[in-house]
């Protein structure tokens, strides 16, 4: 009698969920954070490895720093990625979803307030140098610009697909928000305004922060506690 064989079950991938994103990156944020407050040895030698390169190549590249300084003070402004969205926020209310409109507005308000706070607690000084082809003020962790790019562009991405953006009008929104999140950092290393662990450490916290977002409002409208209309 011939033998029936079982197939092995299949295991499908573990889902990837906005508040588990969320919470890894608020994790690893973490773990920056805490290695930056004790000036873990390894870490600042990579910083300071990372600072002394793109400085010595700054100093000798004229145009490309200013190249670097219209995209860090005028594209990528965090005040730039505010208006953005205020004008995404401006656009829910009027569409009449007031919820989701103040969700984002306080969200991008969070960021700001969260950014601000560990600037202030942990207090690390910016680099310096004799020679700078820029300056910046205040502490220098997180990077208000990689965080805020992070968290402005994550909101307006989650709003597109919200709204059930095109493949085409999506894949271009992604690649975007991808050369602004990356880029944004980039500027201010190039510059010599911050260091490696700063940058990384902003877009973490703006990752998490946005994940943990978007969490909480599918959790409550789960809940029944909101109808957005256009979806059931």
């Amino acid at each position: 009698m011939p033998s029936t064989q079982l197939s092995p079950p299949v295991r499908t991938p573990p889902r990837v969920t906005p508040f588990g994103t969320g919470a890894v990156c608020a994790l690893l944020a973490l773990v920056v954070l805490v290695l930056v407050a004790v000036r873990w040895s390894p870490l600042m030698t990579l910083d300071r490895t990372v600072a002394d390169v793109l400085h010595r190549r700054a100093v000798t590249e004229p145009g490309l720093v200013h190249a670097n300084r219209i995209l860090t003070d005028w594209a990528w402004d965090p005040w730039t990625m505010r208006a953005l969205i205020a004008v995404a926020v401006v656009a829910l209310w009027w569409r009449g979803e007031r919820l989701l409109s103040v969700w984002v507005a306080a969200t991008s308000a969070l960021g700001t307030v969260v950014q601000q706070g560990l600037k202030s607690a942990v207090g690390r000084e910016r680099p310096q140098w004799p020679d700078p082809v820029d300056s910046a003020h205040y502490a220098s962790f997180p990077s208000g610009h990689a965080m805020t790019a992070t968290v402005s562009c994550g909101l307006l991405l989650w709003l597109l697909h919200r709204h059930g953006a095109g493949p085409r009008l999506w894949r271009t929104a992604l690649v975007v928000a991808c050369v602004s999140v990356v880029g944004v950092g980039v500027t201010r290393l190039y510059l010599g305004v911050h260091w490696l662990s700063d940058v990384l450490g902003g877009w973490l916290l703006g990752a998490a922060l946005v994940g943990f977002a978007i969490a909480g409002f599918a959790r409550y409208e789960r809940r029944g506690g909101l109808r957005t209309p256009g979806r059931s």
